[in-house]
């Protein structure tokens, strides 16, 4: 294996210092290019099935059954990365995800009855988790320098949410400009591209555990339920902001601006990610995760404020800039955790667990924020992810104490 010794000294600090490492700026190359489709798959499906069938809700269902799916295969597909390795795994799964989302495609070109359309995109659940094979590549690395790796993961933070920023604006002109199947097709051809450069890289692959040393899922290690509990809670806030900003600009008339509006959430995350990946952490992670929630919980109220005294979308706009600062180091102290808490060669599994649960938080905060705007209106659905926001912090709290004892 290559020499992967970080350069110490004043020379090399904070990200210089990451990418340093041989071979870490390949990796995270091809990882950015075939994580970046994550925030094109969904609205792209969405655009190019309600496009030629004339119906959302169709559309929802599909997008929302291969969510569903993912949830399920994703922890599956995981612990064959940690057992087999990341190369051996990820370039089949990725393979068999991309030939599923070009059935969709073709299913949808030449009319193919609805139920095809379920049937191709439930290939796309063996998408690996890309984003969680580069923070594990990042942990095993960086096992012995945690400031490091502090760094390295509000790095992958501010990649997710630059990637779940972009995403859809690309793929919304890349269907509206090209032809409403070029989203799918774009998406699929950066994946399968960006899993092969990721693979290529195996100088800085973790090694595959041994069948036998692994018996027990990391959702019965120490700390993991609770964490895991509160990632779903999280999700759901995520999930119901997306939803009840949507209904809010469109109660202005405003609805073309959703994601513009939507996009200013992440951006504030992406950048609070980046500082805080520069800024040096005091406490254990366990008791900073606690502090962070309880911040995004605080802020959270402000887009409820915005929405209530002003009904103005720009102020709304600003308010969730300001709230998506909280995200990412909720997030990155999350990430932490789950790192520490896993056991040693189930990390891949134990990320993905995390993201299985964000995304199951994210389908019941869409449910519930959208059941909330149809009985109260848009401004009071705010107070869902106020709630949501809310419970994230008890149950952070609880595992805080239970690491206490």
């Amino acid at each position: 294996m290559a020499d992967t010794t970080i350069t110490r000294g004043p020379e090399r600090r904070g990200y210089l210092r990451l990418f340093s490492i041989p071979g870490a700026r390949a990796f995270t190359l091809g990882n950015l290019i075939a994580r970046f489709p994550q925030g094109m798959f969904g609205i792209s499906a969405v655009i190019m099935i309600s496009g030629a069938r004339g119906s959302y809700a169709l559309a929802g269902a599909v997008t929302a059954t291969g969510l569903v799916a993912n949830a399920v295969v994703g922890p599956m597909t995981a612990r064959l990365v940690d057992r087999y390795g990341q190369a051996r795994v990820a370039v089949p799964a990725t393979a068999v995800s991309a030939c599923g989302s070009l059935a969709l495609l073709l299913c949808v070109h030449f009319g193919a009855p609805d139920w095809t359309l379920f049937a191709a995109y439930l290939a796309s659940a063996t998408t690996p988790n890309t984003g969680g094979m580069s923070r594990a590549r990042w942990a095993h690395l960086l096992k012995d320098d945690p400031d490091a790796l502090h760094t390295a993961n509000s790095f992958e933070q501010a990649a997710d949410e630059l990637c779940y920023m972009l995403g859809p604006v690309i793929a919304a002109f890349l269907c509206g400009s090209l032809f409403p199947e070029a989203g799918t097709l774009v998406s699929a051809v950066l994946m399968v591209t960006g899993v092969l450069i990721f693979a290529a890289q195996r100088a800085t692959e973790p090694p595959a555990r041994r069948p036998s040393t692994a018996t027990r899922s990391p959702l019965r290690a120490r700390g993991m339920p609770p964490l895991l509990i509160a990632f779903l809670a999280t999700g759901a806030i995520f999930g119901s902001l997306e939803v009840v900003t949507v209904a809010f600009a469109d109660a202005q008339g405003h609805k073309s601006w959703a994601g513009a509006v939507l996009a200013l959430q992440a951006a504030g995350s992406c950048a609070a990610g980046l500082v805080y990946g520069a800024w040096k952490p005091t406490g254990p992670a366990e008791r900073r995760h606690p502090l962070c929630v309880a911040a995004m919980a605080v802020l959270m109220t402000l887009p409820l404020l915005a929405a209530a005294l002003t009904g103005s979308l720009y102020v709304l706009g600003g308010a969730l800039l300001i709230a998506g600062m909280a995200t990412a180091p909720t997030m990155v102290t999350g990430m932490t955790l789950v790192q520490r808490f896993t056991p040693e060669g189930q990390l891949n599994e134990g990320m993905t667990l995390a993201v299985t649960g964000l995304l199951g938080g994210i389908a019941a905060g869409s449910a519930s924020g959208g059941a909330a705007v149809e009985h109260w209106g848009p401004t009071a659905a705010y107070t869902v992810p106020v709630t949501a926001a809310a419970t994230a912090l008890l149950l952070s709290l609880y595992g805080y104490l239970r690491t206490l004892r």
